[in-house]
């Protein structure tokens, strides 16, 4: 556990260049390129990691004001996704899950049961989360190992389905998202966006990035976006005007420099891409093969950062509104871009649409919240965790998703 710890220390931004260059390799890109790519893609996530920060630490403070202002007075501490993975991967099985994960990818590679090669290592935290809240849950090791292989096998297989979605709408060619917070709610969302599509008049309902700006002119940018949604949270959270400008500028930055981040990361990814296409060519008849990346690389796309800057204040109303919603939502807010990421693009960029239904998703996810909490608070105290002054129970946003939250209650059901 020392090792893997360590290993897990490094951080995406290590790990992903050091999986990338020996994939590369592998694939027979040559030392250079698959340097120089892996070195890039290091370069990409730590500036997209940036961007994440200034959205995290821009929108606390405004969340907590929003919070106060409506009067919530709800018992169970959001504590956020890194707290929560720090939690996950300390339970006791956690060392086993990766290799265990990585033969059931190969074997369906193998079987061409999948096309997706899962190379984002450190989101295999998702995996371990299922599996320490159905060891909390259950008590049995064994279950929580085999809730957490089903969830691996399941994120491949949407990874593979939503796949279209992403070299369509994002334009990222053989790049598919393996990833529960992205995929979490897809057994919903599908039916959801068929039904949308069949409604008289919520059908013709469109608006994105590109028809606003078209529309409205500068004030349809992103970054001018970015300023407006920035300044409206901030009235929202009753700030002064210098917190609210301050606020403005921080959101028309996410807005602008993500993209640009997002560019970095793709300019090192396309080589190795590109290298994966040929090898799979010669040694399986034009196979193809995606890679399985974190959905960090989305949050480039104007759309899917203004829908998930519009769903904090949505969410902040919902946990006062949804019954039995016991969360106070505060630090897994920036996660909502992930969320909503698929949802925009199965949206095709239509902001509306995309708004409609993350605000049913969002509503489900305090729901489920609410009720995954008792599970992470024991796991949090077999982990040694202290809990935050005047918690009892502690939750997050990021794994209160469909697929989680059944695997977790199905196979709770085993002792």
């Amino acid at each position: 556990m020392e090792i893997l710890q360590w290993i897990l220390g490094l951080g995406a931004s290590v790990m992903l260049p050091i999986i990338m260059f020996v994939f590369a390799m592998i694939m027979g890109a040559g030392f250079t390129k698959s340097f120089r790519s892996g070195i890039t893609i290091g370069i990409g996530f730590t500036g997209i990691n940036l961007v994440i920060n200034l959205l995290t630490s821009s929108l606390g403070p405004a969340s907590i004001a929003m919070t106060e202002r409506l009067g919530l007075n709800l018992t169970i501490i959001d504590i956020g996704w890194p707290a929560m993975s720090a939690i996950s991967w300390a339970w006791v099985a956690a060392g086993l899950l990766i290799p265990v994960v990585l033969v059931i990818n190969f074997i369906m590679l193998s079987l061409k049961l999948t096309k997706t090669m899962n190379v984002d290592l450190w989101n295999f935290w998702q995996f371990s989360f299922i599996g320490a809240a159905v060891t909390a849950t259950s008590g049995s090791v064994m279950w929580g190992m085999v809730a957490a292989s089903v969830a691996a096998v399941i994120a491949l297989l949407l990874a593979d389905y939503t796949q279209k979605y992403i070299e369509n709408y994002f334009g990222m060619p053989g790049i598919s998202f393996p990833h529960l917070t992205a995929l979490g709610f897809m057994p919903l969302v599908i039916p959801l966006n068929w039904i949308f599509d069949r409604i008289p008049g919520i059908n013709k309902l469109y608006a994105s990035p590109d028809t606003i700006r078209k529309k409205f002119g500068i004030f349809g940018e992103p970054m001018i976006m970015g300023i407006i949604i920035g300044a409206l949270l901030g009235i929202l959270a009753g700030f002064g005007v210098s917190e609210v400008l301050k606020l403005a500028i921080a959101m028309a930055s996410v807005m602008f420099i993500m993209p640009k981040m997002v560019a970095i990361l793709m300019e090192g990814l396309i080589p190795v891409s590109e290298a994966a296409r040929e090898f799979m060519a010669k040694k399986f008849a034009g196979r193809e093969i995606f890679i399985g990346l974190d959905a960090a690389v989305s949050l480039g796309e104007p759309s899917v950062i203004a829908v998930g800057l519009l769903m904090v204040p949505i969410t902040i109303i919902l946990a006062f509104i949804v019954p039995g919603n016991q969360l106070l939502p505060f630090a897994d807010l920036a996660v909502i871009p992930f969320i909503v990421c698929l949802i925009t693009a199965m949206s095709k960029g239509n902001v509306i649409r995309s708004l409609m239904i993350s605000t049913i998703v969002m509503a489900i996810v305090l729901v489920f919240a609410t009720n995954l909490a008792p599970a992470e608070t024991i796991m949090a105290k077999t982990a040694g965790v202290t809990l935050p002054d005047g918690a009892t129970l502690i939750g997050n946003l990021d794994r209160a998703n469909l697929i989680t939250w059944l695997l977790v209650k199905f196979f709770s059901l085993f002792k």
